[in-house]
């Protein structure tokens, strides 16, 4: 089984901590969309069996009611999905969630929504150049569970320039004041090439220092897990049975395919990665060539991934599932941290503790082969 990614890379404006690709050449939607549609009969043939549908971006729902129909349209014509059994998810923004737009919902496979929040600080807002404001994240999940959508996850971002721990729990009380099923929670990071991160270098801004990170980032954890919800990989919590689906098999080495400009699959064997341009991936895909590169997984590769991924998750990762030499180098590599508290042994999992998670980039880098 495997994942389906469909990139949108679409959005009415840029926000200025966006490290993904994305455009805002509305006009040029329709011909994406024929050029994806072109894409999946192309590579009909990588997968039997779809598990997960994951329209990400960008703002997939700007796209037109027409072209989402004719995006899973076409995922049933190509790959014949049984959508009773999978999590179709779309990306939203909150302001484009209208009874309209949660009707056209109803009417397509699509059973969960991951939301933008953000913050619920419309001044925080404004600096990350977010369309929306705070009012309108409540009115827009009300929306959805009045059209019967009942899986609902919303990315959440700490530690702005001057952000307090205070100004942080009221984003955290907000979030759990609508109990939203899943929560993405992230550090706000300074991406190359954005408009944020020259902010950043003229000194405009100053970065949170990493006490007041931790202080955040602890009050996160405390504060969800004490609400009932499962904090089952470094920035994910969700309430029981509502982990996503898609984004645990980036974690647990299941293959997806990716479709669109920037997008990227995973074989287990290979990985590869469309271009990072409309206009050259249109060009190809209508002159019938993937407009990709790809490399070829090798067993090091392999190895170091799992660190990377599996070690993100609250299961951590099984030393079974690993081959010689790779699982006595990790019994070695581990033990200083084991024994230091970063890092815990059970049940053949190996997993980061609590302490460990503060400096995971520094383990992983250490437990990593090459």
């Amino acid at each position: 089984m495997s994942g389906l990614y469909i990139h949108i890379p679409f959005c009415a404006s840029r926000c200025i901590y966006c490290g993904f690709y994305s455009t805002t050449l509305a006009k040029e939607q329709g011909a994406y969309v024929d050029a994806l549609c072109h894409e999946m009969a192309l590579r009909k043939n990588e997968t039997r069996e779809l598990s997960t549908v994951y329209l990400g971006g960008g703002t997939p729902s700007l796209l037109s009611p027409d072209n989402l129909r004719k995006i899973f349209r076409n995922i049933s014509d190509v790959f014949s999905p049984s959508w009773e059994k999978m999590e179709v998810t779309i990306e939203c923004n909150p302001d484009d969630i209208t009874p309209e737009f949660c009707s056209l919902l109803r009417d397509l496979p699509i059973n969960r929504v991951s939301m933008g929040a953000q913050t619920f600080s419309d001044e925080r807002l404004r600096f990350l150049h977010r369309r929306h404001n705070a009012a309108e994240v409540p009115l827009a999940i009300e929306c959805l569970r009045a059209h019967d959508i009942v899986n609902i996850s919303i990315d959440l971002m700490f530690a702005f320039p001057n952000e307090t721990l205070e100004e942080w729990s009221h984003d955290i009380d907000a979030a759990l004041q609508l109990r939203p099923e899943h929560i993405s929670a992230y550090s706000l990071q300074y991406e190359e090439d954005t408009p944020l991160y020259r902010l950043l270098e003229k000194g405009a801004i100053k970065e949170a220092d990493d006490e007041l990170y931790r202080q955040m980032y602890s009050l996160l954890c405390k504060r969800l897990t004490d609400a009932g919800y499962e904090h089952y990989e470094i920035s994910n919590f969700a309430l029981p049975h509502f982990r996503s689906r898609h984004n645990s098999s980036y974690w647990h080495d299941i293959p997806y395919i990716g479709l669109g400009a920037s997008a990227h699959s995973y074989s287990g064997i290979t990985r590869s990665w469309n271009v990072s341009d409309l206009h050259a991936y249109i060009k190809s895909i209508n002159a019938n060539e993937l407009p990709n590169e790809s490399e070829k997984i090798t067993p090091d590769t392999h190895y170091d991934d799992m660190i990377m991924t599996a070690l993100r998750t609250h299961e951590g990762i099984d030393l079974n599932s690993l081959s010689e030499p790779f699982k006595s180098y990790l019994q070695k590599a581990s033990r200083q941290y084991i024994n230091e508290g970063y890092l815990q042994f059970k049940d053949s999992h190996l997993s980061l503790t609590r302490k460990g998670i503060f400096i995971s980039d520094l383990i992983m880098s250490d437990l990593m082969w090459a």
